[in-house]
């Protein structure tokens, strides 16, 4: 049980490199990213209910610290998954990829503030060589070569922010409730937000699409699934190691692209997944 906490948020992280192909298909057919991002919320709250009902676990009595901080999780979600699908239809998937996963340096810089944990050149090492790896699994590293908008700059760290306000959300809530009831509030939220600005004629033409088995699925793999696993993990390990963790997320997403989409990987892009694994690997290492 050494790395029980890394081997969870590794697994999470699968499902949600998985999602962001699935994703990928579903806009390429024409649907609104914010509506993607509702019905991957959406299932995953179904899953997150079942599992608060069927738990045989004492429910903790819930305190005021318990809903706020679950609250703030499902925002960071929410804008989590959005700004990222805005970002990537505003620039590129490079672009998006490597402003989202700036997240590591915003969890550090504010864990150091509030008392979370040290400031260690372990620390910033293993950021840096994990920024590095993305730069090179995105392609990001050729400038040049991308047409980036303001609005797919700022939507990316959006979500990058974003992403940080979950990992601690998550984080601060764990101690206060059971993890279903984490999740449940968490997405419910999610959920609320995400409605009331989406697209309500796309939401009910789902429904009744061809594409619905494509939402079913990412809500299972991008949600319902992988967040169980994520919040277990993080409860495990510290904010900065879960975010250095989940970057295993970019690899997982090249190798469906690969695999599934006809992609093709180029040496310097292989170069970028061994440094983001082995940085990962060395990490959990040293954390357990």
């Amino acid at each position: 049980m050494r790395f029980a906490g890394v081997l969870f948020i590794m697994m999470a992280a699968v499902g949600w490199g998985l999602s962001g192909g699935i994703g990928n298909i579903l806009m390429d057919r024409g649907w609104d990213p914010i509506v993607i991002s509702f019905y991957r919320g959406a299932i995953g709250l179904v899953f997150f209910i079942v599992w608060f009902f069927a738990s045989a676990s004492p429910k903790k009595a819930a305190t005021p610290r318990f809903y706020i901080w679950s609250v703030l999780a499902g925002i960071g979600v929410a804008g989590n998954f959005s700004f990222y699908f805005l970002s990537i239809q505003a620039s590129t998937v490079a672009v998006a990829a490597t402003l989202m996963y700036t997240a590591p340096v915003f969890v550090l810089l504010i864990s150091f503030v509030i008392g979370f944990e040290r400031s260690t050149l372990f620390k910033w090492g293993c950021i840096f060589f994990v920024l590095c790896g993305i730069v090179l699994i995105t392609g990001a590293y050729n400038p040049g070569a991308l047409e980036t908008s303001t609005l797919g700059i700022v939507t990316g760290l959006a979500a990058g922010l974003s992403y940080t306000l979950f990992i601690f959300g998550f984080k601060n809530a764990s101690p206060f409730g059971n993890p279903q009831t984490t999740l449940s509030i968490a997405f419910f939220v999610f959920c609320v937000v995400l409605f009331m600005i989406a697209d309500k004629e796309q939401v009910a033409a789902v429904l009744t699409s061809g594409d619905i088995g494509w939402f079913v699925l990412l809500g299972i793999v991008g949600a319902g699934v992988s967040f169980i696993f994520y919040l277990f993990g993080i409860r495990l390990t510290t904010p900065s190691t879960a975010a250095m963790v989940a970057m295993v997320e970019p690899v997982t997403a090249s190798l469906f692209g690969v695999l599934l989409l006809g992609d093709y990987l180029s040496v310097i892009q292989l170069t970028g997944m061994a440094v983001i694994l082995g940085t990962v690997t060395v990490l959990s290492r040293r954390q357990s």
